[in-house]
């Protein structure tokens, strides 16, 4: 049994901190109050420090971006194809990548990871924490979203194939719904008779989950319009959705309110690399949290290193953001958004051990990550 003694606790259950203990046991917290420590066989003096949460990122690519390569560890976009829903980000996903630790080092230990925006649906993410040698031991979810993408990213990279227009992206993504559905009749309409049920397509057997609402829409959308069209193809269809980037969410923040679907804002560190940019701003999480929605505040590392989420957080809040909903976009909101706040997220009773202790708040430059435990391990 692992005791945290006398730390300023920021569970982020409750917005106000306080000085107490924290059990830990078997990766799990077990307990969180006052005068803990006599029920411990190993104790950590917090005293004058902070516990936190592990940070999670909602939006990342971790992994799949090799760190110091270009062109030959880039492995987060298959770009044969427009249409690569069967991709999973697990079999790109590299624990040992130099990016990892680095992501560690900044108290980061959760991400949700995988394929980037090259593609109009590009394939499923995964939920994984940041500490170990093999992926299949770091899942904590495999298939959290199936990534889509809308504006110009698609256009630019398919343009001379399939693609050069917003009209064709989501008429691609119609397509590929509507297909999906008819695939999932005739199987269930052939009950089993070998004969009937319809040829093995790779492509539609990776987008059922999508249709059946177990997992989101990942949808990337910068401009305003995209994000609307996001949220039409995904009505009209009937399927669930997230938006990813929102860069012109503050334009329409009481829109995206009425909408109540999880948005991850970033990455807004940096210059405006293309046109659908222009309007990015610290000051959109700040503005959407203050109208009513759920937002998480993400890197996309590698665009942003993965260490520096809590940079981001402290922008927003330089931008106008409140420093509690500033905290909550680094930890619960994300969590709710990968749809895994049953074990990270905040420090409660029965979640996942995973905690960051540091000198200071973790908003302010000068600050320190001092210690960083994942799944009840110390991992730094």
């Amino acid at each position: 049994m692992l005791c945290v003694k006398n730390g300023t606790i920021f569970t982020v259950a409750q917005q106000q901190e306080f000085v107490g203990d924290m059990l830990v046991k078997d990766g799990k917290i077990v307990e969180i109050g006052q005068n803990l420590s006599g029920k411990a066989d190993e104790v950590i003096d917090a005293t004058g420090l902070f516990v936190f949460p592990g940070f999670v990122d909602a939006h990342s690519h971790l992994g799949l971006a090799g760190y110091a390569m270009r062109f030959e560890g880039m492995d987060f976009n298959e770009l044969t194809d427009s249409m690569t829903p069967h991709m999973e980000a697990i079999d790109s996903f590299n624990p040992q990548d130099e990016s990892v630790k680095m992501a560690i080092e900044g108290g980061v230990t959760t991400v949700g990871t995988g394929p980037g925006s090259a593609n109009v649906i590009g394939g499923t993410f995964i939920a994984v924490k940041t500490a170990g040698t093999r992926v299949d031991d770091m899942i904590v979810k495999r298939k959290v979203a199936m990534k889509c993408a809308f504006g110009e990213n698609p256009k630019f990279q398919y343009k001379e194939k399939d693609t050069c227009t917003r009209m064709a992206v989501a008429a691609k993504l119609r397509t590929m719904l509507r297909k999906t559905k008819e695939y999932m009749a005739k199987k269930e309409a052939a009950a089993g008779d070998v004969s009937k049920i319809p040829a093995y397509d790779e492509k539609l057997e990776a987008m059922i989950p999508v249709v059946t609402k177990e997992i989101p829409f990942k949808a990337h959308a910068h401009r305003a319009d995209d994000i609307f069209t996001a949220l039409r193809v995904a009505n009209e269809m009937d399927v669930r959705i997230t938006l990813e980037h929102c860069t012109e969410g503050h334009l329409i923040a009481d829109y995206l309110a009425k909408e109540n679907v999880p948005i991850s804002v970033g990455p807004s560190l940096g210059h405006a690399t293309k046109i659908e940019l222009r309007n990015k701003s610290f000051e959109t999480p700040g503005i959407l949290a203050k109208a009513g929605c759920e937002v998480s505040i993400i890197t996309d590392a590698p665009v942003i290193p993965q260490q520096y989420l809590t940079l981001c957080a402290a922008l927003a809040i330089k931008s106008g953001m409140d420093k509690f909903e500033a905290l909550k976009a680094i930890t619960i909101n994300p969590a709710r958004h990968l749809e895994i706040q049953d074990r990270v997220g905040t420090l409660e009773k029965g979640k996942d051990a995973d905690f960051v202790i540091t000198d200071g708040c973790p908003f302010e430059i000068d600050t320190k990550v001092l210690k960083v435990y994942i799944n009840g391990v110390s991992a730094l």
